[in-house]
Protein backbone atom coordinates (compact mmCIF):
# COMPACT_ATOMS: atom_id res chain seq x y z
CA UNK A 1 0.00 0.00 0.00
CA UNK A 2 2.85 2.31 0.56
CA UNK A 3 4.65 1.84 -2.52
CA UNK A 4 1.22 2.52 -4.26
CA UNK A 5 0.37 5.69 -2.46
CA UNK A 6 4.79 7.27 -2.44
CA UNK A 7 4.04 6.41 -6.46
CA UNK A 8 0.99 8.40 -6.50
CA UNK A 9 2.44 11.09 -4.32
CA UNK A 10 5.52 11.51 -6.73
CA UNK A 11 2.68 11.24 -9.89
CA UNK A 12 1.20 14.59 -8.20
CA UNK A 13 4.62 16.09 -7.30
CA UNK A 14 5.49 16.03 -11.04
CA UNK A 15 2.67 16.87 -12.38
CA UNK A 16 2.07 19.76 -10.17
CA UNK A 17 5.77 21.06 -11.20
CA UNK A 18 6.41 19.58 -14.55
CA UNK A 19 5.46 22.94 -16.35
CA UNK A 20 8.08 25.55 -15.75
CA UNK A 21 4.73 28.50 -15.30
CA UNK A 22 3.28 26.44 -13.03
CA UNK A 23 6.23 26.49 -10.19
CA UNK A 24 6.54 30.43 -10.54
CA UNK A 25 3.10 30.72 -9.70
CA UNK A 26 3.48 28.77 -6.99
CA UNK A 27 6.34 30.40 -5.44
CA UNK A 28 6.18 33.53 -6.43
CA UNK A 29 2.74 35.48 -6.47
CA UNK A 30 2.43 34.39 -2.57
CA UNK A 31 5.61 36.53 -1.66
CA UNK A 32 4.76 38.96 -3.82
CA UNK A 33 1.32 39.35 -2.76
CA UNK A 34 2.69 39.32 1.10
CA UNK A 35 4.61 42.05 0.15
CA UNK A 36 2.13 43.96 -1.81
CA UNK A 37 -0.89 43.50 0.47
CA UNK A 38 1.15 44.55 3.48
CA UNK A 39 1.59 47.95 2.41
CA UNK A 40 -1.78 48.08 0.51
CA UNK A 41 -3.70 46.80 2.46
CA UNK A 42 -4.12 48.60 5.87
CA UNK A 43 -6.65 50.24 8.21
CA UNK A 44 -4.15 52.54 8.78
CA UNK A 45 -5.19 56.26 7.58
CA UNK A 46 -2.39 58.66 6.56
CA UNK A 47 -1.64 60.89 3.55
CA UNK A 48 -5.62 62.91 4.47
CA UNK A 49 -6.56 65.28 2.27
CA UNK A 50 -8.04 68.31 4.63
CA UNK A 51 -9.55 72.18 3.75
CA UNK A 52 -9.34 75.06 6.28
CA UNK A 53 -11.63 77.83 6.71
CA UNK A 54 -9.37 80.28 8.82
CA UNK A 55 -11.96 83.46 9.88
CA UNK A 56 -9.32 83.90 12.00
CA UNK A 57 -6.47 84.80 10.14
CA UNK A 58 -3.77 85.27 13.44
CA UNK A 59 -1.04 84.11 14.33
CA UNK A 60 -2.54 81.71 17.09
CA UNK A 61 -4.89 80.46 13.54
CA UNK A 62 -1.97 79.85 11.63
CA UNK A 63 -0.09 78.01 14.33
CA UNK A 64 -2.54 75.46 14.47
CA UNK A 65 -2.75 74.88 10.73
CA UNK A 66 1.16 74.57 10.58
CA UNK A 67 0.54 71.66 13.11
CA UNK A 68 -1.53 69.78 10.79
CA UNK A 69 1.18 70.69 8.11
CA UNK A 70 3.42 68.94 10.03
CA UNK A 71 1.90 65.97 11.04
CA UNK A 72 2.57 62.57 9.36
CA UNK A 73 -1.06 61.74 8.31
CA UNK A 74 -2.20 65.21 6.56
CA UNK A 75 -0.84 65.70 3.18
CA UNK A 76 -2.30 68.44 1.32
CA UNK A 77 -3.98 71.40 3.07
CA UNK A 78 -6.30 73.35 1.10
CA UNK A 79 -7.15 77.38 2.50
CA UNK A 80 -10.77 78.12 1.60
CA UNK A 81 -12.45 81.60 1.97
CA UNK A 82 -16.02 80.02 2.30
CA UNK A 83 -17.95 77.26 3.43
CA UNK A 84 -19.24 76.48 -0.31
CA UNK A 85 -15.72 75.67 -1.18
CA UNK A 86 -15.92 72.93 1.21
CA UNK A 87 -19.39 71.65 0.04
CA UNK A 88 -17.99 71.39 -3.20
CA UNK A 89 -14.69 69.41 -2.40
CA UNK A 90 -16.32 67.29 0.20
CA UNK A 91 -18.79 66.28 -2.59
CA UNK A 92 -16.17 65.86 -5.69
CA UNK A 93 -13.94 63.98 -2.94
CA UNK A 94 -11.11 66.38 -3.42
CA UNK A 95 -10.87 65.88 0.87
CA UNK A 96 -11.77 63.46 3.79
CA UNK A 97 -12.68 66.71 6.15
CA UNK A 98 -12.59 70.30 6.61
CA UNK A 99 -11.86 72.69 9.79
CA UNK A 100 -13.71 76.06 10.15
CA UNK A 101 -11.83 78.61 12.62
CA UNK A 102 -13.96 81.06 13.95
CA UNK A 103 -13.26 84.64 13.87
CA UNK A 104 -12.90 85.05 17.81
CA UNK A 105 -10.86 81.90 18.02
CA UNK A 106 -7.61 83.88 19.16
CA UNK A 107 -8.41 86.25 21.36
CA UNK A 108 -10.73 83.21 23.31
CA UNK A 109 -7.78 81.35 23.61
CA UNK A 110 -5.69 84.62 25.31
CA UNK A 111 -8.39 85.29 27.64
CA UNK A 112 -8.73 81.61 28.59
CA UNK A 113 -12.10 81.27 27.38
CA UNK A 114 -13.69 77.80 25.63
CA UNK A 115 -13.68 78.04 22.02
CA UNK A 116 -14.94 76.00 18.92
CA UNK A 117 -13.41 74.40 16.03
CA UNK A 118 -16.03 73.11 13.87
CA UNK A 119 -14.89 69.64 12.07
CA UNK A 120 -16.43 68.74 9.08
CA UNK A 121 -15.89 64.71 8.51
CA UNK A 122 -16.83 62.91 4.61
CA UNK A 123 -18.92 60.41 6.62
CA UNK A 124 -18.66 58.16 3.41
CA UNK A 125 -15.70 56.83 4.34
CA UNK A 126 -16.79 55.86 8.27
CA UNK A 127 -13.48 54.48 8.98
CA UNK A 128 -11.54 57.09 7.88
CA UNK A 129 -13.97 59.81 9.63
CA UNK A 130 -13.55 58.13 12.99
CA UNK A 131 -9.60 57.74 12.62
CA UNK A 132 -9.44 61.37 11.51
CA UNK A 133 -11.24 62.34 14.76
CA UNK A 134 -8.80 61.15 16.45
CA UNK A 135 -5.63 62.64 14.84
CA UNK A 136 -7.02 65.52 14.98
CA UNK A 137 -8.31 65.78 18.64
CA UNK A 138 -4.64 64.77 19.47
CA UNK A 139 -3.37 67.75 17.66
CA UNK A 140 -5.49 70.24 19.11
CA UNK A 141 -4.87 69.36 22.27
CA UNK A 142 -0.82 69.03 21.83
CA UNK A 143 -0.94 72.45 20.51
CA UNK A 144 -3.07 73.44 23.72
CA UNK A 145 -0.57 72.03 25.47
CA UNK A 146 2.51 73.50 23.99
CA UNK A 147 1.24 77.21 22.97
CA UNK A 148 -1.59 77.87 26.30
CA UNK A 149 -0.39 75.97 28.83
CA UNK A 150 -1.47 78.27 31.55
CA UNK A 151 -5.39 76.65 30.07
CA UNK A 152 -4.23 73.59 31.36
CA UNK A 153 -4.44 74.79 34.99
CA UNK A 154 -7.55 76.30 34.81
CA UNK A 155 -9.26 72.44 35.58
CA UNK A 156 -7.96 69.72 36.69
CA UNK A 157 -6.05 67.45 34.56
CA UNK A 158 -6.24 63.33 34.28
CA UNK A 159 -3.04 62.04 33.18
CA UNK A 160 -3.14 58.50 31.61
CA UNK A 161 -0.26 56.69 31.15
CA UNK A 162 -0.72 54.09 28.30
CA UNK A 163 1.27 50.91 27.76
CA UNK A 164 0.26 48.81 24.58
CA UNK A 165 0.93 45.28 25.21
CA UNK A 166 2.65 42.67 22.51
CA UNK A 167 2.80 45.46 19.86
CA UNK A 168 4.60 48.85 22.03
CA UNK A 169 4.39 50.49 19.03
CA UNK A 170 1.28 50.11 17.17
CA UNK A 171 2.55 49.23 14.19
CA UNK A 172 -0.31 47.66 12.07
CA UNK A 173 2.10 46.49 9.79
CA UNK A 174 2.97 43.63 11.94
CA UNK A 175 -1.27 42.92 12.61
CA UNK A 176 -1.73 42.87 8.62
CA UNK A 177 1.64 40.39 7.62
CA UNK A 178 0.76 37.74 10.21
CA UNK A 179 -2.97 37.78 8.44
CA UNK A 180 -1.48 37.62 5.23
CA UNK A 181 0.44 34.21 6.09
CA UNK A 182 -2.85 32.63 6.88
CA UNK A 183 -4.88 33.64 4.01
CA UNK A 184 -2.20 33.40 1.16
CA UNK A 185 -1.57 29.77 2.81
CA UNK A 186 -5.15 29.03 3.12
CA UNK A 187 -5.24 29.94 -1.06
CA UNK A 188 -2.18 27.84 -2.07
CA UNK A 189 -3.65 24.56 0.30
CA UNK A 190 -7.22 25.50 -1.51
CA UNK A 191 -5.68 25.97 -4.84
CA UNK A 192 -3.64 23.17 -5.10
CA UNK A 193 -5.91 20.64 -3.77
CA UNK A 194 -9.10 21.57 -5.72
CA UNK A 195 -7.80 21.16 -8.81
CA UNK A 196 -6.23 18.03 -8.26
CA UNK A 197 -9.26 15.74 -9.13
CA UNK A 198 -10.92 18.14 -11.46
CA UNK A 199 -7.41 18.34 -13.16
CA UNK A 200 -7.80 14.58 -13.90
CA UNK A 201 -10.89 14.11 -14.75
CA UNK A 202 -10.52 17.19 -17.38
CA UNK A 203 -7.09 15.82 -19.27
CA UNK A 204 -9.33 11.82 -18.79
CA UNK A 205 -6.56 10.38 -16.45
CA UNK A 206 -9.12 9.99 -13.94
CA UNK A 207 -10.17 6.82 -15.43
CA UNK A 208 -6.80 5.29 -15.66
CA UNK A 209 -6.58 6.15 -11.32
CA UNK A 210 -10.12 4.10 -11.07
CA UNK A 211 -9.18 0.93 -12.95
CA UNK A 212 -5.79 1.36 -11.01
CA UNK A 213 -4.57 -0.69 -7.76
CA UNK A 214 -5.49 2.05 -5.71
CA UNK A 215 -7.49 2.14 -3.21
CA UNK A 216 -10.15 5.37 -2.60
CA UNK A 217 -8.16 5.97 0.73
CA UNK A 218 -5.03 5.45 -1.07
CA UNK A 219 -5.60 8.24 -3.63
CA UNK A 220 -6.90 10.43 -1.17
CA UNK A 221 -3.55 10.19 0.91
CA UNK A 222 -1.94 10.81 -2.27
CA UNK A 223 -3.90 13.55 -3.25
CA UNK A 224 -3.32 15.03 -0.12
CA UNK A 225 0.39 14.94 0.89
CA UNK A 226 1.63 16.61 -2.00
CA UNK A 227 -0.24 19.99 -1.24
CA UNK A 228 0.77 19.48 2.31
CA UNK A 229 4.14 19.41 1.96
CA UNK A 230 4.21 22.27 -0.99
CA UNK A 231 1.49 24.87 1.38
CA UNK A 232 4.28 23.69 4.26
CA UNK A 233 6.88 24.97 2.65
CA UNK A 234 5.80 28.47 1.44
CA UNK A 235 4.06 28.89 4.77
CA UNK A 236 7.46 28.88 6.23
CA UNK A 237 9.16 31.11 3.24
CA UNK A 238 6.50 33.80 3.98
CA UNK A 239 6.70 33.49 8.08
CA UNK A 240 10.64 33.55 6.90
CA UNK A 241 10.49 36.63 4.81
CA UNK A 242 8.17 38.53 7.63
CA UNK A 243 10.87 37.82 10.50
CA UNK A 244 13.57 39.09 8.40
CA UNK A 245 12.63 41.63 5.91
CA UNK A 246 9.71 42.84 8.14
CA UNK A 247 11.42 42.14 11.71
CA UNK A 248 7.96 41.00 12.81
CA UNK A 249 8.95 38.96 15.66
CA UNK A 250 8.60 35.37 16.61
CA UNK A 251 7.89 34.60 20.05
CA UNK A 252 6.53 31.04 20.36
CA UNK A 253 6.97 28.18 20.13
CA UNK A 254 8.20 26.64 16.99
CA UNK A 255 6.72 23.28 17.39
CA UNK A 256 3.39 24.56 18.11
CA UNK A 257 3.75 26.10 15.35
CA UNK A 258 4.06 23.73 12.92
CA UNK A 259 1.58 21.28 14.71
CA UNK A 260 -1.34 23.94 14.37
CA UNK A 261 -0.26 24.42 10.71
CA UNK A 262 -0.17 20.95 9.60
CA UNK A 263 -3.68 20.87 11.93
CA UNK A 264 -4.71 23.76 9.92
CA UNK A 265 -3.80 23.20 6.67
CA UNK A 266 -5.54 19.28 6.69
CA UNK A 267 -8.67 21.24 7.17
CA UNK A 268 -8.55 23.64 4.00
CA UNK A 269 -7.06 20.26 2.37
CA UNK A 270 -10.12 18.50 2.93
CA UNK A 271 -12.71 21.45 1.85
CA UNK A 272 -10.36 21.55 -1.17
CA UNK A 273 -10.36 17.99 -2.11
CA UNK A 274 -14.58 18.07 -1.19
CA UNK A 275 -14.48 20.33 -4.20
CA UNK A 276 -12.34 18.78 -6.78
CA UNK A 277 -14.41 15.69 -6.19
CA UNK A 278 -17.49 17.20 -6.83
CA UNK A 279 -16.11 19.26 -9.36
CA UNK A 280 -15.64 18.06 -13.40
CA UNK A 281 -13.32 20.94 -14.60
CA UNK A 282 -10.48 22.85 -13.05
CA UNK A 283 -12.82 26.19 -13.33
CA UNK A 284 -15.65 24.91 -11.36
CA UNK A 285 -12.79 24.09 -8.63
CA UNK A 286 -11.78 27.46 -8.77
CA UNK A 287 -15.08 28.89 -8.47
CA UNK A 288 -15.78 26.28 -5.66
CA UNK A 289 -12.80 27.37 -3.37
CA UNK A 290 -13.04 31.32 -4.11
CA UNK A 291 -16.81 30.64 -2.55
CA UNK A 292 -15.20 28.72 0.80
CA UNK A 293 -12.45 31.37 0.97
CA UNK A 294 -13.78 34.98 1.13
CA UNK A 295 -16.77 34.06 3.65
CA UNK A 296 -13.68 32.52 5.73
CA UNK A 297 -11.96 35.25 5.36
CA UNK A 298 -14.54 37.61 6.04
CA UNK A 299 -15.57 35.59 9.12
CA UNK A 300 -12.10 34.86 11.00
CA UNK A 301 -12.08 38.52 12.57
CA UNK A 302 -9.51 39.89 10.00
CA UNK A 303 -11.32 42.61 9.07
CA UNK A 304 -13.76 43.44 12.02
CA UNK A 305 -13.34 41.16 15.87
CA UNK A 306 -15.56 38.21 15.86
CA UNK A 307 -16.88 39.46 19.03
CA UNK A 308 -18.59 42.57 17.51
CA UNK A 309 -20.24 40.49 14.81
CA UNK A 310 -24.29 39.68 15.09
CA UNK A 311 -25.06 36.43 17.26
CA UNK A 312 -25.83 34.28 14.32
CA UNK A 313 -22.48 34.75 12.33
CA UNK A 314 -20.60 34.13 15.88
CA UNK A 315 -22.08 30.45 15.68
CA UNK A 316 -21.10 30.41 12.64
CA UNK A 317 -17.69 31.31 12.50
CA UNK A 318 -17.07 28.04 14.85
CA UNK A 319 -16.65 25.87 11.78
CA UNK A 320 -14.21 28.51 10.22
CA UNK A 321 -10.77 27.16 10.50
CA UNK A 322 -9.31 30.13 9.67
CA UNK A 323 -10.98 31.91 12.78
CA UNK A 324 -8.40 29.78 15.21
CA UNK A 325 -5.42 29.36 13.21
CA UNK A 326 -5.82 33.19 12.74
CA UNK A 327 -5.49 33.68 16.62
CA UNK A 328 -2.99 31.14 16.65
CA UNK A 329 -0.42 32.74 14.14
CA UNK A 330 -0.75 36.08 16.65
CA UNK A 331 -0.17 34.65 19.49
CA UNK A 332 3.01 32.71 18.57
CA UNK A 333 4.20 35.54 16.42
CA UNK A 334 3.69 38.26 18.90
CA UNK A 335 2.24 37.06 22.45
CA UNK A 336 4.39 34.16 23.17
CA UNK A 337 1.14 32.42 23.81
CA UNK A 338 1.64 29.04 26.82
CA UNK A 339 0.65 25.66 25.27
CA UNK A 340 -2.96 25.56 27.05
CA UNK A 341 -4.23 28.54 24.86
CA UNK A 342 -2.93 27.07 21.85
CA UNK A 343 -4.44 23.58 22.06
CA UNK A 344 -8.00 25.51 22.90
CA UNK A 345 -7.73 27.01 19.36
CA UNK A 346 -6.20 24.07 18.02
CA UNK A 347 -9.03 21.80 19.17
CA UNK A 348 -11.76 22.74 16.99
CA UNK A 349 -9.67 22.81 14.10
CA UNK A 350 -8.44 18.96 14.83
CA UNK A 351 -12.60 18.67 14.79
CA UNK A 352 -12.55 20.41 11.61
CA UNK A 353 -9.80 18.87 9.72
CA UNK A 354 -11.33 15.69 11.07
CA UNK A 355 -15.19 16.32 9.22
CA UNK A 356 -14.01 18.21 5.80
CA UNK A 357 -11.50 15.04 5.29
CA UNK A 358 -14.68 12.62 5.84
CA UNK A 359 -17.10 14.57 4.09
CA UNK A 360 -14.14 14.97 1.06
CA UNK A 361 -13.76 11.41 1.38
CA UNK A 362 -17.56 10.14 1.64
CA UNK A 363 -17.68 12.44 -1.44
CA UNK A 364 -14.85 10.75 -3.32
CA UNK A 365 -16.24 7.38 -3.05
CA UNK A 366 -19.93 8.40 -4.01
CA UNK A 367 -18.47 9.08 -7.08
CA UNK A 368 -16.42 6.52 -7.20
CA UNK A 369 -18.69 3.99 -7.42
Amino acid sequence: MFKRILALIRKEFLSIWKDPRSRILIVAPPLMQLLIFAHAATMEIRNIDMAVLDRSQTVQSRDLISEFQHSKWFRNITLVENEKQIEQMIRAKKIQLALSINTDFANKLKRNQPTNIQVILDGRQTNTASIANGYIASIVAQYEAEHFPQRLKSAPQINLEIRNWFNPNLIFLWYTVISLITILATTIALVLTSLSIAREREMGTFDQLIVSPLSAFEILVGKTVPPLIISLVMTTLMSLFVIIFFKVPFTGSILLFYISMVTYLLSILGVGLFFSSICKTQQQAILGAFTFQMPAILLSGYISPVEDMPMFFQHLTLINPVRFFLVIMKGLFLKNMPAEYIFQNLIPLVFIAILSLSAASWMFKRNLD
